[in-house]
């Protein structure tokens, strides 16, 4: 069991929390408070999360089986399950397959119980092509790979919306899209120093060009979200400027991440940063604090 967990990366799968973003938003938002509040918008929320943690395991093993011989090159990857020979590969497709079905099973139920929320049908379904194309060609090609990734992590916050019909801020997507880019980009840069051969697009990085890249991700994420906080749509929906003290954790965010890429910390697992960096975590606490209060002050004086 312990191995198979291992192959499956469910370590990983707090990546899809980003599927939370529309819920934790349409919470304090009075004009979307009725359906996402409550016990079940927050359980249609959860098991859209699972539906993308079960298919997105299922392309790491998928992904592992590909890449079983550039893994027994790389110092870390190689004692993955399935490099190991610790997991056949036949084994590893079967348990694909089987986690592709149980995946799809709650977005099929979601469009035949609620026919007008099918976007959480097509963003996976989307998200399943996507992936493929990643896994069949489009991690070779640089840049194009962490672009994928990205747009993988936008896709996340559309389905969580659209599990529970809530609206979600193109300036809030805008900020998923350059937050999970400035991360991807971190992470090829750890990969580049620690073992060039073990990704084929690593060698068509350059890099004074992705440490420049990384820099313009990072300081374009704290744009966008501090527009966003800004906005007046913003401003209507939650009727405070409170949230623009929020930018002040982004920003520490960001700048204790650059300080973990640059002292050659081990960015190449950023979900093991999340989970064990301190500093992160009350950064993090910080900012959820910081926005819980500033929407609950205007509720209380309203």
């Amino acid at each position: 069991m312990k191995i198979w967990l291992q192959a499956l990366r469910v370590n990983q799968w707090t990546k899809n929390a980003v599927v939370f973003a529309a819920w934790f938003f349409a919470v304090a938002d009075a004009s979307q408070a009725e359906m996402a509040r409550g016990v079940r918008p927050f359980l249609l929320v959860c098991a859209m999360a699972l539906s993308f943690s079960l298919v997105a395991s299922a392309f790491y093993l998928l992904n592992d089986v590909a890449d079983y011989e550039t893994d027994r090159l790389h110092p870390v990857k190689r004692l993955r399950p399935i490099a190991a020979d610790l997991v056949s590969k036949i084994a590893a497709v079967r348990m694909a397959l089987a986690l592709f079905s149980f995946g799809l099973a709650f977005p099929c139920y979601l469009v035949l119980r609620h026919p007008d929320r099918t976007w959480g049908f097509a963003v996976l379904l989307l998200y399943t092509v996507m992936q493929c194309a990643y896994s069949g060609f489009l991690k070779r090609v640089p840049y194009v790979d962490v672009a994928v990734i990205a747009a993988g992590f936008v896709l996340r916050a559309v389905a969580g919306a659209a599990a529970i019909a809530a609206r979600i801020s193109p300036w809030l997507l805008g900020c998923t899209f350059l937050l999970s880019l400035f991360l991807a980009l971190c992470k090829r840069r750890h990969e580049r120093i620690i073992s060039s051969e073990s990704r084929v697009a690593l060698r068509g990085y350059h890099p004074v060009v992705l440490d420049a890249l990384i820099v313009l991700s990072a300081l374009a994420t704290l744009g966008v979200y501090t527009c966003y906080t800004l906005a007046g749509d913003t401003v209507a929906r939650f009727h405070t400027r409170g949230l623009v003290f929020t930018v002040l954790f982004v920003a520490l965010g960001v700048m204790r991440y650059l300080f973990l890429v640059y002292r050659k910390g081990d960015v190449g697992r950023p979900e093991k940063i999340l989970l064990s960096d301190r500093w992160l975590w009350l950064i993090l606490v910080g900012y959820g604090l910081t926005a819980f209060s500033a929407v609950l002050v205007v509720r209380i004086w309203a």
